[in-house]
């Protein structure tokens, strides 16, 4: 059962193989070998059956068709000779159309030919005609770039690129081209920024010649409308001041002068910096820079190069200082800068902000404020000190004009006007020298009322007493008075000067004024009369006609408060005014020369003192003064003549200085260590010296002294003498430290000291040698006294 179950399974396997594509008789094989065991055994008995089966249908067949296959070939052995006959026919018939085709097969060949040449034309001719546009733009292109319109260069460079060169991209020619195109715009940007570089180097030489323009048009136009101004406004008020020929214009110069102004306004071009500077270059390359997506290198590159050429503006030259040429130089080169900054600034978009620019301008207004304080510093004439002023204004003018900040540069002037006041202070220090240098110290002669008015004019002298003395006659002060006060006002004139244009109010222009004139009074006047003062040519007489100027020039004071208020309109009795310290000064100055006074007075007493020459050792006087001593005294007569003009008091002072002087001048005379020996003949014409001291001081020298008020000058010296003299020793011990002792005055060890040289000379003579009893009872008494005297000195030092 199992195996008749087998035989049916392998006849189903040989079934699906033969029925199966033999891509899928695995699977069917596979089933084989899955089987029974032996199974495979039979399959293969199975299949040789099978095929055996197969062998003999194909052999019968075979069997069946050979007849007819038989028959087949015979027929075709039976064509055969057909064939050849007809073979031979199509041959020849071959041969002929052979030989009557070979011209049309020429003719067609040449037509073929001409087809392929038409089809070859066509071709050509659309293949340029969509070549030409690109060669076209090319060839427009070289005539750009030959004549210099890289702009125009560019847009058609781009257009090549992205249109034309695309559609034609396979030919050689147009990768040529298409290679050509970056090296041409290279080409662009490297002769623009060649011609950028050209401009800023152009633009650095010229820098000057911009600034000068532009700082000339705003002088112009800020003149103009001063003027306009003024013309406007003048109907409305008076001059500011008229004074000595100095003053404001009045109303005709101005109104001759405004068409003048306006005449060279519209006479004159107003050249702008467009017309002084051609920008082309940096349009050009800023647009061709744009264009290649380099904006920001060029805008980066541009300001770089810009910085450095403002670094080199802001450098001043070493000799900057030394004229007002190369301060107007400098200011020049630097607004020609900033000009060009700012043009560039408006006209272009982002080549520079105005960020950049106030970065610039702050950076440099910090190296200009610090270079006009180093140079203005070596700047010793006002002269160029107030042109440099002027130049500052102007050039901050300028600039604020373009938009800048300039206060800094205004309170910059306030270090300049405190240098200018140096300068003037110093220049007037020169003037004041050579005024006094040039006086005579002698009151001024007129002759005549035109003399007088002369000298009246310059200085403001009021004498009602001395109008009504007839001419000729003589002012009280000296020359240098009316030159002084004539410098002064000068100086303020100067002081003045500054003061323009710098937009500061009246008020403060007076407070100015005022404040640089008192440097002048008491610095620089005073500085030089002290030092005139103390000069040793300057006499007695010069130094009494020196307090003499001193007190009119103080005198003179308020006519200079009235000078400066009429200038700058703002009255004396507004708050916070400065007022003028020329009382002090003259004061100051005058107390130095009466100090002065009392000590050349003092030396002159002493060179008479050292021309003494006294015989200490003199037995018996002479009878009469000596003669240095009563020089002394003529001297003194003639000098004190001299004092009338002096203020009382000085005059007063000076004789009892002078007196008080002399007196202890002869004092120390017999007080001298250097003197060992008085005889009492000496102390005798020692007093009649003190004799004639004592007459001149009671002959009031001075008038303004009390009754014997001078004479008390000489009082110690006069008790001092009068006790040797009497020899009243017992009055002088027993009234000694009484209020109403005689001799008060008389110190125990002056009188020691003299006494003891007295002692030292009859020692010397040897007196006492003859033994006379009046000589002995004189010498006793003279030990006694010493005895004495030592004692009250000793107890004078204990009690101190």
């Amino acid at each position: 059962m199992a195996e008749g179950e087998s035989v049916t399974e392998h006849e189903r396997i040989l079934q699906e193989i033969e029925s199966t594509d033999t891509a899928c008789v695995g699977p069917t094989l596979r089933s084989v070998y899955d089987d029974q065991p032996n199974a495979h055994q039979r399959f293969m008995e199975k299949l040789d059956t099978r095929i055996r089966n197969h062998d003999r249908e194909i052999e019968k067949m075979c069997n069946f068709h050979h007849q007819g296959f038989v028959d087949a070939i015979n027929e075709l052995l039976k064509v055969r000779a057909d064939a050849e006959k007809l073979k031979v026919q199509v041959t020849d018939t071959n041969r002929g159309f052979q030989e009557a085709g070979k011209e049309v097969i020429a003719k067609t060949e040449d037509i073929i030919r001409c087809r392929i040449q038409q089809r070859n034309i066509a071709t050509v001719v659309d293949r340029l005609q969509l070549c030409l546009p690109a060669l076209e733009m090319y060839s427009k292109l070289k005539e750009q770039m030959s004549g210099k319109r890289y702009y125009s260069a560019l847009k058609t460079m781009n257009q090549l690129e992205h249109v034309y060169l695309p559609k034609v991209s396979q030919y050689r020619f147009c990768q040529i081209m298409a290679e050509n195109l970056p090296k041409l715009r290279e080409e662009i940007k490297d002769i623009s920024m060649s011609g950028l570089k050209d401009f800023l180097e152009s633009i650095r030489k010229h820098s000057d010649k911009i600034g000068e323009t532009a700082m000339k048009q705003a002088q112009q136009q800020k003149t103009f409308h001063a003027a306009l101004h003024r013309q406007t406004n003048v109907s409305y008020r008076k001059p500011m001041y008229i004074i000595n020929g100095h003053g404001s214009e009045d109303e005709n110069e101005l109104k001759s002068k405004s068409p003048m102004l306006e005449d060279e306004e519209t006479e004159e071009e107003v050249l702008s910096v467009q017309d002084l500077v051609d920008f082309t270059p940096v349009y050009r390359c800023l647009h061709i820079y744009s264009v290649l997506g380099d904006k920001e290198v060029f805008e980066n590159y541009y300001r770089k190069q810009r910085k450095k050429q403002a670094r080199l503006v802001l450098q001043p030259q070493s000799n900057m200082h030394e004229t007002v040429e190369g301060y107007r130089r400098y200011f020049s080169q630097i607004v020609g800068f900033f000009v060009v900054e700012d043009h560039i600034l408006h006209v272009t978009q982002g080549l520079v902000t105005g960020t950049y620019t106030t970065e610039l301008w702050t950076m440099a207004q910090s190296k200009i404020i610090a270079a006009l304080r180093t140079h203005s510093s070596f700047c010793t004439d006002p002269d160029l000190v107030l042109e440099l002023k002027n130049l500052i204004v102007v050039f901050a003018d300028t600039l604020q004009g373009y938009g800048f900040p300039v206060s800094r540069l205004f309170d910059l002037l306030y270090e300049v006007r405190d240098k200018y006041n140096e300068t003037l202070l110093k220049k007037w220090a020169g003037m004041f020298r050579d005024i006094f240098e040039a006086d005579n110290y002698s009151p001024i002669p007129v002759a005549n009322e035109e003399e007088y008015r002369a000298v009246v004019s310059k200085f403001p002298f009021q004498d009602p007493e001395g109008e009504k003395v007839s001419f000729p006659k003589k002012l009280p002060m000296s020359q240098s008075v009316p030159q002084i006060y004539m410098q002064v006002k000068e100086f303020i004139y100067a002081s003045l000067k500054f003061s323009e244009s710098l937009h500061r109010s009246s008020t403060e222009i007076d407070d100015m004024l005022r404040k640089s004139t008192n440097l002048l009074l008491t610095r620089t006047l005073n500085s030089g009369l002290q030092n005139l003062i103390k000069k040793p040519h300057i006499g007695l007489t010069e130094l009494v006609q020196i307090i003499i100027n001193t007190t009119h020039l103080e005198q003179a004071c308020k006519y200079l408060e009235d000078f400066i208020t009429n200038i700058t309109n703002i009255s004396p009795e507004t708050v916070h005014t400065t007022r003028l310290y020329g009382l002090s000064t003259f004061k100051d100055a005058r107390h130095a020369a009466e100090e002065e006074i009392y000590t050349k007075l003092n030396q002159k007493i002493d060179e008479f003192i050292q021309l003494a020459d006294y015989d200490w050792t003199m037995a018996e006087p002479d009878g009469r003064a000596s003669g240095y001593l009563m020089d002394l005294i003529n001297f003194l007569r003639s000098t004190f003549q001299v004092f009338t003009n002096l203020p009382g008091k000085v005059a007063q002072t000076a004789c009892m200085s002078a007196c008080k002087h002399l007196s202890t001048s002869l004092t120390q005379m017999l007080l001298d260590s250097e003197l060992k020996q008085i005889s009492m003949g000496a102390v005798q014409q020692f007093n009649l010296d003190v004799i004639q001291c004592e007459l001149f001081a009671s002959s009031d020298p001075v008038p303004g002294f009390q009754e014997d008020t001078l004479q008390l000058a000489f009082l110690d010296l006069r008790q001092l003498l009068d006790l040797f003299m009497i020899w009243d020793w017992s009055t002088y011990l027993a009234d000694y430290g009484q209020p109403n002792s005689k001799y008060l005055r008389v110190n125990p060890s002056t009188a020691l000291i003299l006494l003891e040289k007295m002692k030292d000379v009859n020692k010397k003579n040897n007196i006492f040698a003859q033994f006379k009893k009046n000589d002995r009872d004189r010498q006793k008494l003279i030990d006694t006294v010493v005895k004495q005297l030592r004692s009250l000195v000793n107890g004078m030092s204990q009690h101190s």
